[in-house]
């Protein structure tokens, strides 16, 4: 998983939820769409991931979701060799309705701080890898490695702790703990004591076109289970878990549910090497029971299901890292030491 994350996360026009750190991929892909939609890219024009990576100074990684994400919400279509082509220009809206921004932004990527520049590909090259040991985080090697300072290096690794990716230890040494099964099981009973808890203070406050579009993305995805990909799944992980309890509004509460969220990052490792490991991914449909009950405004009914969901993803989880650990095997990195 050599990548900022896989295509879908936090997709919905790729507007950043409160309390996340944000994605590099979600800046690239609001300019290329409003380059699009406002016409400065005309129907055709030919795009590339090393294209847009030279363009904006970014890596390959967020280039190739922010691809993805173009094409998601059609406006790119897959070229007939490699690449991308822009499609036949549609409404000056996506995703949610909201306007999408000029290219007059373009120089908006400039202007970033050199960590949020390779955060993305960081947290993803370690979660990949706590699916198959702990890791000692060596900000030394991370910053030589990115060719950055060692400032920038310890900012990065200070927001893989926010996200409760790294912590340290005993000896002040950062450290990325194993997805072991013991620890997969801790983390998911934090979620379902706390993120039931976020859903009942979230519901009163979630924007009216949310649930329906959530359902929307849901029947769809239960309708072409056959053919959804890992970057499909996480996407529809996303919205329940951080774009849908992201409208709790309790500050603490959410940092704490973000620490356990680690799984949601490891899961894009998982989903993108056994998207279908149980055939039709058993959580759609349990995603969508939650979703309608909201909509009945059943909301603790909508908790208590939540709770179960993640009691019984649990299990699901585990055998997932189990069986993917046991097929694919990631290539050795320089910041990072095995424990």
């Amino acid at each position: 998983m050599a990548s900022e994350g896989e295509p879908g996360s936090q997709a919905q026009g790729a507007k950043t939820v409160a309390g996340t750190v944000p994605r590099l991929y979600q800046q690239v892909f609001e300019i290329v769409a409003g380059q699009i939609v406002q016409g400065v890219l005309a129907e055709g024009t030919r795009l590339s991931e090393s294209g847009l990576a030279e363009q904006f100074g970014i890596s390959r990684a967020p280039a190739r979701q922010a691809l993805c994400e173009l094409e998601r919400e059609g406006l790119l279509l897959k070229s007939s060799g490699r690449g991308y082509r822009v499609a036949k220009p549609k409404d000056k809206t996506f995703g949610d309705g909201a306007a999408v921004p000029g290219s007059g932004d373009e120089m908006r990527l400039t202007q970033l701080a050199t960590w949020a520049r390779i955060y993305g590909e960081v947290e993803s090259e370690i979660a990949a890898r706590t699916s198959f040991a702990g890791w000692r985080v060596n900000e030394t090697e991370l910053a030589r490695y990115y060719d950055v300072s060692r400032t920038v290096a310890r900012d990065v690794v200070a927001r893989l702790q926010q996200r409760g990716l790294v912590r340290k230890d005993d000896r002040s040494r950062w450290i990325a703990p194993a997805m072991t099964p013991e620890h997969v099981g801790e983390l998911y009973e934090l979620r379902w004591l706390l993120e039931p808890v976020a859903l009942e203070k979230a519901a009163s406050r979630l924007p009216p076109e949310l649930l329906p579009k959530i359902r929307e993305r849901l029947d769809a995805a239960i309708s072409s289970a056959e053919t959804l990909t890992g970057p499909d799944l996480d996407r529809l992980e996303e919205d329940l878990h951080v774009t849908l309890l992201g409208h709790c509004e309790n500050s603490p509460m959410m940092q704490a549910i973000s620490l356990p969220q680690a799984l949601l990052i490891a899961h894009r490792f998982l989903y993108r090497w056994m998207p279908r490991l149980f055939g039709a991914e058993p959580f759609l449909p349990e995603h969508l029971d939650i979703v309608q009950k909201l909509e009945a405004g059943h909301v603790t009914a909508a908790a208590d299901a939540l709770r179960r969901h993640l009691q019984v993803s649990r299990d699901r989880a585990i055998d997932r890292i189990h069986r993917v650990t046991q097929e694919v095997h990631p290539e050795d990195l320089p910041y990072l030491e095995k424990l």
